[in-house]
């Protein structure tokens, strides 16, 4: 009788959660839906560089430019507009950043040269800061802690559809039409999405006299110097990559870059209204929750970037079945984040959050034992377990993260999150090729006949990675031990 009254017990209360999402699931619906819109529109733009370098007229090495150009701007500021949303309203904030977003679009679409095309990526990077730095708070705003985990895995869900289907989708455009659809697509999708969140997400209308009295309280200043110290530490990462002959310029980048954003940080700690709040700095466990994510983010970035070379150039893969394997990863994810999710929701956040960086600690060693000749199922393994580890790490952390801080500084607290993910992915990329080809010194392309020397050096980096991952879980780990529960 009492295990009946357990089970029906249990039951309800799935009911009941069940219930509070779908309630909500319009609002997950366009959060998710913009965040798809970015995900596809940032990974489908690695694919158009070659037709906007014919077709604008400019070197590849300018092209990258247009990645690297938005990247630097929707990170220096994510932290701004989370503030904004604080101070005026994370749904006003969220849908103008949709409305940026569509203009950055239509403006990059239409470019005749490389300035205006650099321009528009501006516009539409400021955009999508708007957009992601606020969708953490939404959630937060709408969603009880109990079903917050559930809520966040859906959108995180959406950012993995995204990623997946944005090269499929940049791919069909391409073989289609011009390269300017990748972009003017963004157009009518978002004024749809934008009509349909005018009731969901009701937007407050501010005064232009507030709007002003706002802005002028603003840490403008903190906020150039970190502008400044931020860019500076982007572009060490263009210098390493360009191999030992630009190592010195790299790491001078780096040095004055990283000073110059720690003294932003310390005058904004300073001001009297700080873009970051005093409250968050010292949150143990909002800045143990970033911090992990930061290192997770790095560790799977360092994959992603070397696994080309290891499958294309030095496996001879070709680059449409080296992208397929590569996609297994978030397809896992895709499959795995809702479940963890849900189960974020029912069971002890720290622990699912410690079985997912497990299982990415023992992805990466799998990375370092990968094998001198290609064999496929030696090669996959590695690459879902990876997504596993990722996709059952990222809801509960991401749901520790905005538990731990007061939803009147949601905005900001997930805007750093957004930033510290963003960084981490900039910072693997960066690591792993200075890594790499510091092994390789004399070498300008990776080919097969390299032979073992290249894999000891591919070996060598994901003996870092697994490193990381090692130390992130002990941290972990040690604060579970401690018995505090975050």
């Amino acid at each position: 009788m009492t295990g009946l009254y357990v089970k029906t017990l249990l039951n309800g209360d799935v009911m009941m959660h069940s219930q509070k999402i779908i309630s909500q699931l319009p609002v997950i619906l366009v959060l998710g839906f913009f965040s798809l819109l970015t995900s596809i529109s940032g990974s489908s733009t690695n694919l158009a560089l070659p037709k906007i370098s014919e077709d604008l007229k400019i070197s590849n090495g300018q092209s990258t430019w247009i990645i690297q150009i938005g990247l630097i701007v929707a990170t220096i500021t994510f932290v701004l507009f989370g503030h904004l949303g604080d101070m005026i309203s994370k749904n006003f904030v969220f849908s103008n950043g949709g409305k940026v977003f569509i203009v950055g679009s239509l403006l990059t679409g239409i470019s005749i040269n490389f300035p205006m095309i650099m321009f528009g990526r501006v516009i539409q990077a400021i955009g999508v800061a708007m957009i992601m730095a606020n969708s953490l708070g939404i959630v937060s705003q709408y969603f009880p802690d109990e079903t917050r985990g559930e809520a966040l895995s859906i959108i995180s869900m959406f950012i993995s559809v995204g990623a997946i289907s944005g090269p499929a989708i940049g791919g069909i455009i391409l073989s289609v039409s011009s390269w300017r659809w990748i972009y003017l697509f963004n157009v009518p999708l978002g004024i749809i999405i934008i009509f349909f969140s005018r009731k969901l997400l009701p937007t407050p209308k501010v005064p232009l006299e507030q709007m002003t009295t706002i802005l002028k309280r603003f840490n403008w200043l903190g906020q150039f110097i970190f502008s400044i110290g931020l860019t500076l530490f982007f572009l060490s990462g263009v210098y390493f990559q360009n191999g030992l002959n630009s190592l010195v310029t790299g790491i001078i980048f780096l040095v004055v870059g990283s000073v110059i954003a720690l003294l932003a940080f310390y005058q904004d700690q300073k001001f009297h209204e700080s873009l970051i709040a005093p409250e968050l700095v010292k949150n143990w466990d909002y800045l143990l929750s970033i911090f992990i994510l930061f290192l997770a983010m790095l560790v799977n970035a360092m994959s992603n970037i070397l696994l080309p070379f290891y499958l294309q150039s030095y496996g001879q893969i070709s680059p449409f079945i080296s992208g397929l394997l590569l996609m297994e990863q978030s397809l896992t994810m895709l499959l795995i984040t809702p479940i963890a999710g849900y189960i974020t929701d029912h069971w002890d956040r720290a622990n699912l959050s410690i079985i997912g960086l497990m299982i990415l600690l023992i992805s990466q060693i799998g990375y370092a034992m990968y094998p001198r000749t290609m064999n496929m199922v030696l090669i996959i393994i590695p690459i879902v377990i990876n997504g596993i580890g990722l996709g059952l790490f990222l809801p509960p952390n991401n749901t520790i993260t905005m538990s731990s801080v007061d939803d009147s500084l949601s905005g900001v607290a997930g805007s750093i999150n957004s930033f510290a993910r963003t960084l981490g992915v900039t910072i693997g990329i960066s690591m792993a090729s200075i890594l790499l080809f510091v092994q390789l010194p004399k070498v300008q392309n990776i080919t097969p006949k390299l032979g073992m020397s290249f894999l000891h050096a591919f070996d060598r980096v994901f003996y870092v990675a697994v490193a990381i991952s090692a130390f992130s879980l002990i941290m972990v780990v040690w604060r579970k031990l401690r018995g505090k529960r975050i």
